[in-house]
Protein backbone atom coordinates (compact mmCIF):
# COMPACT_ATOMS: atom_id res chain seq x y z
CA UNK A 1 0.00 0.00 0.00
CA UNK A 2 1.07 3.56 -1.10
CA UNK A 3 2.14 5.89 2.03
CA UNK A 4 -1.17 8.09 1.38
CA UNK A 5 -3.37 4.69 1.91
CA UNK A 6 -1.43 3.75 5.10
CA UNK A 7 -1.48 7.30 6.68
CA UNK A 8 -3.89 8.55 9.59
CA UNK A 9 -5.51 11.96 9.76
CA UNK A 10 -2.35 13.77 10.64
CA UNK A 11 -2.15 17.61 12.06
CA UNK A 12 1.07 19.87 11.12
CA UNK A 13 1.44 22.44 13.62
CA UNK A 14 2.96 26.23 12.65
CA UNK A 15 5.93 25.97 11.64
CA UNK A 16 5.46 22.75 9.20
CA UNK A 17 5.76 23.29 5.26
CA UNK A 18 3.02 22.64 2.95
CA UNK A 19 3.55 21.39 -0.87
CA UNK A 20 2.31 22.74 -3.79
CA UNK A 21 2.10 21.59 -7.22
CA UNK A 22 1.50 24.21 -9.57
CA UNK A 23 2.41 27.75 -9.15
CA UNK A 24 -0.58 30.03 -10.38
CA UNK A 25 -2.53 32.59 -8.94
CA UNK A 26 -4.23 29.80 -6.90
CA UNK A 27 -0.79 28.37 -5.38
CA UNK A 28 0.33 32.15 -4.74
CA UNK A 29 -3.29 32.73 -2.74
CA UNK A 30 -2.82 29.55 -1.35
CA UNK A 31 0.77 30.66 0.09
CA UNK A 32 -0.15 33.68 1.62
CA UNK A 33 -2.90 32.25 2.96
CA UNK A 34 -1.15 29.35 4.88
CA UNK A 35 1.46 31.99 6.26
CA UNK A 36 -0.88 33.52 8.02
CA UNK A 37 -1.36 30.64 9.95
CA UNK A 38 2.19 30.10 10.52
CA UNK A 39 2.34 27.19 7.71
CA UNK A 40 5.55 27.56 5.20
CA UNK A 41 4.89 26.46 1.59
CA UNK A 42 7.22 24.90 -0.74
CA UNK A 43 6.23 25.81 -4.62
CA UNK A 44 6.87 22.82 -7.30
CA UNK A 45 6.06 23.97 -10.95
CA UNK A 46 7.95 24.05 -14.46
CA UNK A 47 6.96 27.65 -15.01
CA UNK A 48 10.27 29.62 -14.27
CA UNK A 49 7.48 33.06 -13.86
CA UNK A 50 4.99 31.29 -11.88
CA UNK A 51 3.76 34.14 -9.40
CA UNK A 52 3.41 31.99 -6.32
CA UNK A 53 7.08 31.88 -6.67
CA UNK A 54 7.23 35.24 -5.29
CA UNK A 55 6.09 34.49 -1.95
CA UNK A 56 6.66 31.08 -0.80
CA UNK A 57 9.76 29.59 1.73
CA UNK A 58 10.98 27.25 -1.05
CA UNK A 59 10.48 26.63 -4.74
CA UNK A 60 11.27 23.49 -7.27
CA UNK A 61 11.50 24.85 -10.74
CA UNK A 62 11.60 21.87 -12.64
CA UNK A 63 9.50 19.18 -14.82
CA UNK A 64 6.82 17.31 -12.74
CA UNK A 65 8.31 14.11 -14.58
CA UNK A 66 11.71 14.87 -12.79
CA UNK A 67 11.89 12.25 -9.99
CA UNK A 68 14.53 13.25 -8.46
CA UNK A 69 13.42 16.75 -8.19
CA UNK A 70 10.14 15.58 -6.78
CA UNK A 71 11.82 12.91 -4.32
CA UNK A 72 13.87 15.86 -2.73
CA UNK A 73 11.01 17.88 -3.04
CA UNK A 74 9.30 15.35 -1.06
CA UNK A 75 12.14 15.28 1.52
CA UNK A 76 11.58 18.89 1.91
CA UNK A 77 8.06 19.21 2.49
CA UNK A 78 5.54 17.38 5.44
CA UNK A 79 2.26 16.85 3.17
CA UNK A 80 1.64 17.61 -0.82
CA UNK A 81 -1.92 19.52 -1.87
CA UNK A 82 -1.87 21.14 -5.86
CA UNK A 83 -3.38 24.47 -7.18
CA UNK A 84 -4.59 22.55 -10.60
CA UNK A 85 -6.05 19.38 -10.96
CA UNK A 86 -4.31 18.39 -14.53
CA UNK A 87 -0.72 17.13 -12.41
CA UNK A 88 0.14 13.99 -14.25
CA UNK A 89 -0.57 10.66 -12.99
CA UNK A 90 2.39 9.24 -12.18
CA UNK A 91 3.47 12.46 -10.32
CA UNK A 92 0.73 12.37 -7.51
CA UNK A 93 1.30 8.45 -7.73
CA UNK A 94 5.40 9.17 -7.40
CA UNK A 95 4.62 11.34 -4.34
CA UNK A 96 2.06 9.47 -2.44
CA UNK A 97 4.00 6.54 -2.33
CA UNK A 98 6.02 9.10 -0.20
CA UNK A 99 3.90 10.69 2.18
CA UNK A 100 0.33 11.88 2.27
CA UNK A 101 -1.23 14.19 -0.75
CA UNK A 102 -4.93 15.91 -0.80
CA UNK A 103 -6.53 15.26 -2.28
CA UNK A 104 -5.47 11.88 -2.93
CA UNK A 105 -4.43 10.65 -6.65
CA UNK A 106 -7.61 8.43 -7.20
CA UNK A 107 -9.91 11.91 -7.02
CA UNK A 108 -7.04 13.64 -9.81
CA UNK A 109 -7.66 10.29 -11.75
CA UNK A 110 -11.29 11.22 -11.85
CA UNK A 111 -11.19 14.81 -12.31
CA UNK A 112 -8.68 14.59 -15.01
CA UNK A 113 -11.06 12.85 -17.44
CA UNK A 114 -14.53 14.49 -18.29
CA UNK A 115 -16.24 10.45 -19.34
CA UNK A 116 -14.57 8.77 -15.78
CA UNK A 117 -16.10 11.99 -14.11
CA UNK A 118 -19.31 11.85 -15.40
CA UNK A 119 -19.20 8.69 -15.09
CA UNK A 120 -18.49 8.38 -11.70
CA UNK A 121 -21.44 11.26 -10.92
CA UNK A 122 -24.15 9.05 -12.64
CA UNK A 123 -22.70 6.20 -11.03
CA UNK A 124 -23.14 7.82 -7.73
CA UNK A 125 -26.74 9.06 -8.54
CA UNK A 126 -26.04 12.81 -8.86
CA UNK A 127 -28.10 14.18 -12.34
CA UNK A 128 -26.09 15.45 -15.16
CA UNK A 129 -26.59 15.79 -18.63
CA UNK A 130 -27.37 13.25 -21.29
CA UNK A 131 -23.80 12.50 -22.60
CA UNK A 132 -21.69 9.95 -24.75
CA UNK A 133 -18.33 8.73 -25.94
CA UNK A 134 -16.73 9.80 -28.53
CA UNK A 135 -13.62 8.50 -30.31
CA UNK A 136 -13.92 8.76 -33.78
CA UNK A 137 -15.98 10.67 -36.73
CA UNK A 138 -18.60 7.57 -36.56
CA UNK A 139 -18.60 7.30 -32.64
CA UNK A 140 -19.59 11.08 -32.77
CA UNK A 141 -22.55 10.05 -35.98
CA UNK A 142 -23.70 7.38 -33.46
CA UNK A 143 -23.49 10.31 -30.57
CA UNK A 144 -25.63 12.69 -32.06
CA UNK A 145 -28.29 9.90 -33.00
CA UNK A 146 -28.65 9.24 -29.00
CA UNK A 147 -28.15 12.56 -27.56
CA UNK A 148 -29.66 15.39 -30.71
CA UNK A 149 -28.78 18.61 -31.24
CA UNK A 150 -27.27 21.62 -30.17
CA UNK A 151 -24.96 19.61 -28.06
CA UNK A 152 -21.58 19.76 -26.92
CA UNK A 153 -18.45 18.55 -27.92
CA UNK A 154 -15.85 18.23 -25.07
CA UNK A 155 -12.27 16.40 -25.56
CA UNK A 156 -11.70 14.38 -22.81
CA UNK A 157 -9.13 15.88 -21.19
CA UNK A 158 -7.17 19.25 -20.27
CA UNK A 159 -10.14 21.34 -21.09
CA UNK A 160 -10.67 24.69 -18.83
CA UNK A 161 -12.14 28.37 -19.90
CA UNK A 162 -13.78 27.09 -23.04
CA UNK A 163 -10.61 25.76 -24.57
CA UNK A 164 -11.28 22.12 -26.59
CA UNK A 165 -14.59 22.34 -27.10
CA UNK A 166 -17.09 22.87 -29.58
CA UNK A 167 -21.16 23.56 -29.99
CA UNK A 168 -22.63 21.57 -32.74
CA UNK A 169 -25.88 23.22 -34.05
CA UNK A 170 -27.01 20.50 -36.56
CA UNK A 171 -25.26 17.93 -38.42
CA UNK A 172 -23.78 19.28 -41.79
CA UNK A 173 -19.93 19.13 -40.72
CA UNK A 174 -19.68 16.07 -38.09
CA UNK A 175 -16.09 15.48 -38.98
CA UNK A 176 -14.93 19.37 -39.13
CA UNK A 177 -16.42 19.98 -35.46
CA UNK A 178 -14.25 16.54 -34.18
CA UNK A 179 -11.17 18.50 -36.45
CA UNK A 180 -12.08 21.29 -34.53
CA UNK A 181 -11.05 19.80 -31.32
CA UNK A 182 -8.09 17.95 -32.42
CA UNK A 183 -9.84 14.62 -33.08
CA UNK A 184 -8.60 13.20 -29.65
CA UNK A 185 -10.77 11.65 -27.43
CA UNK A 186 -14.25 13.24 -26.36
CA UNK A 187 -17.68 13.46 -25.03
CA UNK A 188 -20.40 14.88 -26.67
CA UNK A 189 -23.12 16.28 -24.47
CA UNK A 190 -26.36 17.32 -24.82
CA UNK A 191 -26.65 21.36 -24.85
CA UNK A 192 -29.03 22.14 -21.89
CA UNK A 193 -31.59 25.27 -21.35
CA UNK A 194 -29.83 26.93 -19.17
CA UNK A 195 -31.60 29.57 -16.32
CA UNK A 196 -28.07 30.49 -14.71
CA UNK A 197 -24.89 28.67 -13.39
CA UNK A 198 -23.62 28.15 -9.63
CA UNK A 199 -21.48 26.24 -7.93
CA UNK A 200 -20.83 24.91 -4.55
CA UNK A 201 -17.59 25.35 -2.57
CA UNK A 202 -17.01 22.73 -0.29
CA UNK A 203 -14.54 21.90 1.81
CA UNK A 204 -14.08 18.81 3.75
CA UNK A 205 -11.45 17.97 6.43
CA UNK A 206 -9.24 14.88 6.70
CA UNK A 207 -11.79 13.48 9.37
CA UNK A 208 -14.69 13.74 7.26
CA UNK A 209 -15.58 16.90 8.90
CA UNK A 210 -17.90 19.59 5.91
CA UNK A 211 -17.97 23.27 5.45
CA UNK A 212 -19.96 24.68 2.64
CA UNK A 213 -19.56 28.12 1.65
CA UNK A 214 -23.11 29.69 0.48
CA UNK A 215 -23.65 29.08 -2.99
CA UNK A 216 -22.18 31.65 -5.74
CA UNK A 217 -23.75 32.59 -8.84
CA UNK A 218 -21.64 32.87 -11.79
CA UNK A 219 -21.77 34.66 -15.16
CA UNK A 220 -19.38 33.76 -18.35
CA UNK A 221 -18.64 35.76 -20.90
CA UNK A 222 -15.97 33.98 -23.72
CA UNK A 223 -16.19 30.97 -21.58
CA UNK A 224 -14.36 32.56 -19.17
CA UNK A 225 -16.17 33.54 -15.79
CA UNK A 226 -16.77 37.22 -15.73
CA UNK A 227 -18.23 37.98 -12.42
CA UNK A 228 -19.54 35.78 -9.63
CA UNK A 229 -22.58 37.14 -6.86
CA UNK A 230 -23.08 35.79 -3.56
CA UNK A 231 -25.65 34.87 -2.91
CA UNK A 232 -27.10 33.38 -5.42
CA UNK A 233 -30.67 33.80 -6.78
CA UNK A 234 -32.01 30.77 -5.95
CA UNK A 235 -35.19 29.85 -3.64
CA UNK A 236 -34.11 28.32 -0.14
CA UNK A 237 -35.38 24.70 -1.00
CA UNK A 238 -32.50 24.65 -4.47
CA UNK A 239 -29.98 26.46 -2.30
CA UNK A 240 -30.34 23.93 0.08
CA UNK A 241 -30.21 21.02 -2.72
CA UNK A 242 -26.88 22.35 -4.15
CA UNK A 243 -25.32 22.50 -0.55
CA UNK A 244 -25.95 18.62 -0.57
CA UNK A 245 -24.85 17.48 -3.80
CA UNK A 246 -21.40 19.79 -2.88
CA UNK A 247 -21.21 17.32 0.27
CA UNK A 248 -22.03 14.11 -1.28
CA UNK A 249 -19.58 14.78 -4.29
CA UNK A 250 -16.96 15.80 -1.52
CA UNK A 251 -17.81 12.71 0.52
CA UNK A 252 -17.57 10.28 -2.13
CA UNK A 253 -14.58 10.91 -3.38
CA UNK A 254 -13.17 10.81 0.36
CA UNK A 255 -11.86 13.93 -0.34
CA UNK A 256 -9.56 15.73 1.92
CA UNK A 257 -9.23 20.05 1.01
CA UNK A 258 -11.70 22.15 -1.15
CA UNK A 259 -13.64 21.07 -4.30
CA UNK A 260 -15.95 23.22 -6.47
CA UNK A 261 -18.95 21.56 -7.71
CA UNK A 262 -20.12 23.37 -10.85
CA UNK A 263 -23.91 23.35 -11.32
CA UNK A 264 -26.33 24.21 -14.30
CA UNK A 265 -29.68 25.14 -13.16
CA UNK A 266 -32.52 24.49 -15.76
CA UNK A 267 -35.20 26.34 -16.39
CA UNK A 268 -37.81 23.94 -14.86
CA UNK A 269 -35.83 23.95 -11.58
CA UNK A 270 -33.46 20.96 -11.94
CA UNK A 271 -29.62 21.03 -10.61
CA UNK A 272 -27.32 18.96 -12.96
CA UNK A 273 -23.94 18.60 -11.92
CA UNK A 274 -21.46 19.95 -14.81
CA UNK A 275 -18.38 19.05 -13.32
CA UNK A 276 -16.36 18.85 -10.69
CA UNK A 277 -12.72 20.86 -9.90
CA UNK A 278 -10.80 19.35 -7.25
CA UNK A 279 -9.27 22.62 -6.10
CA UNK A 280 -9.83 26.01 -4.53
CA UNK A 281 -11.99 28.09 -6.94
CA UNK A 282 -12.30 31.17 -9.23
CA UNK A 283 -16.00 31.11 -8.24
CA UNK A 284 -14.67 31.02 -4.61
CA UNK A 285 -12.99 34.05 -4.83
CA UNK A 286 -15.15 35.91 -3.19
CA UNK A 287 -14.61 33.93 0.28
CA UNK A 288 -11.42 36.18 0.77
CA UNK A 289 -13.57 38.83 1.91
CA UNK A 290 -16.80 37.83 2.16
CA UNK A 291 -16.21 35.37 5.32
CA UNK A 292 -13.61 35.16 8.25
CA UNK A 293 -12.46 32.07 6.85
CA UNK A 294 -11.82 32.13 2.50
CA UNK A 295 -11.45 28.94 0.53
CA UNK A 296 -7.54 29.34 0.79
CA UNK A 297 -7.36 29.19 4.60
CA UNK A 298 -10.03 26.09 4.60
CA UNK A 299 -7.94 24.56 2.20
CA UNK A 300 -4.75 24.79 4.02
CA UNK A 301 -6.66 23.76 7.06
CA UNK A 302 -7.88 20.46 5.76
CA UNK A 303 -4.53 19.54 3.84
CA UNK A 304 -2.93 20.36 7.01
CA UNK A 305 -4.97 18.49 9.85
CA UNK A 306 -6.43 21.44 11.12
CA UNK A 307 -9.97 21.96 12.26
CA UNK A 308 -12.34 23.66 9.47
CA UNK A 309 -13.26 26.96 9.93
CA UNK A 310 -16.68 28.63 9.86
CA UNK A 311 -17.70 29.24 6.67
CA UNK A 312 -20.73 31.57 7.36
CA UNK A 313 -20.79 34.83 4.88
CA UNK A 314 -20.80 38.59 7.04
CA UNK A 315 -20.77 40.23 3.64
CA UNK A 316 -22.92 40.01 0.17
CA UNK A 317 -20.26 40.23 -2.44
CA UNK A 318 -19.81 40.82 -6.29
CA UNK A 319 -16.18 39.44 -7.75
CA UNK A 320 -15.07 40.38 -10.48
CA UNK A 321 -12.35 38.75 -13.13
CA UNK A 322 -9.93 41.21 -14.21
CA UNK A 323 -8.77 40.04 -17.90
CA UNK A 324 -5.70 41.35 -19.91
CA UNK A 325 -5.20 44.99 -19.52
CA UNK A 326 -7.96 45.23 -16.44
CA UNK A 327 -5.44 44.80 -14.37
CA UNK A 328 -3.99 48.73 -15.50
CA UNK A 329 -6.70 50.62 -13.63
CA UNK A 330 -5.68 49.16 -10.29
CA UNK A 331 -5.31 53.42 -9.21
CA UNK A 332 -9.15 53.51 -10.17
CA UNK A 333 -10.25 50.07 -8.35
CA UNK A 334 -8.48 50.50 -5.33
CA UNK A 335 -9.79 54.06 -4.94
CA UNK A 336 -13.47 52.73 -4.61
CA UNK A 337 -15.12 52.33 -1.59
CA UNK A 338 -15.94 48.85 -0.35
CA UNK A 339 -13.43 46.93 -3.00
CA UNK A 340 -11.12 44.91 -2.41
CA UNK A 341 -8.07 44.90 -5.12
CA UNK A 342 -6.52 41.38 -5.49
CA UNK A 343 -3.27 40.98 -8.08
CA UNK A 344 -2.16 37.93 -8.84
CA UNK A 345 1.92 39.45 -9.75
CA UNK A 346 1.84 38.34 -13.42
CA UNK A 347 4.67 39.76 -15.31
CA UNK A 348 2.63 39.73 -18.80
CA UNK A 349 -1.08 41.23 -19.14
CA UNK A 350 -2.16 38.79 -22.63
CA UNK A 351 -6.07 39.60 -23.79
CA UNK A 352 -8.13 36.96 -21.98
CA UNK A 353 -5.32 35.73 -19.09
CA UNK A 354 -6.78 36.32 -15.35
CA UNK A 355 -4.41 39.15 -13.96
CA UNK A 356 -6.61 39.78 -11.14
CA UNK A 357 -10.01 39.97 -9.21
CA UNK A 358 -11.97 42.62 -7.02
CA UNK A 359 -14.28 41.71 -4.54
CA UNK A 360 -17.25 44.47 -3.82
CA UNK A 361 -18.64 44.33 -0.53
CA UNK A 362 -22.39 45.12 0.57
CA UNK A 363 -24.08 44.54 3.58
CA UNK A 364 -26.16 41.91 4.17
CA UNK A 365 -29.66 43.55 4.06
CA UNK A 366 -29.46 45.38 1.06
CA UNK A 367 -28.49 42.56 -1.17
CA UNK A 368 -26.29 43.31 -4.65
Amino acid sequence: MTAEKDAKPQAHPPGSTIGILGGGQLGRMLALAAGELGLNCHIYCPAEDSPAFDVARGVTCAPYEDEDALAAFAEAVDVVTYEFENVPDKTASFLSERLAVHPNAQVLATTQDRLVEKTFLQENGFAVAPFAKVDSVEDLEAAIVKIGVPAVLKTRRFGYDGKGQTVISDTSDLAGAYAEIGNSPAILEARIDLEREVSVICARAQGGQIATFDIAENVHQNHILHTTTVPASLALGMLEEARAIGSKVAAALDYVGVLAVELFVERDGALLVNEIAPRVHNSGHWTQDGCLISQFEQHIRAVAGWPLGSAARHSNVLMTNLLGDDIHNWRQLAAEPDVRFHDYGKSEARQGRKMGHINRIFPLDTGT
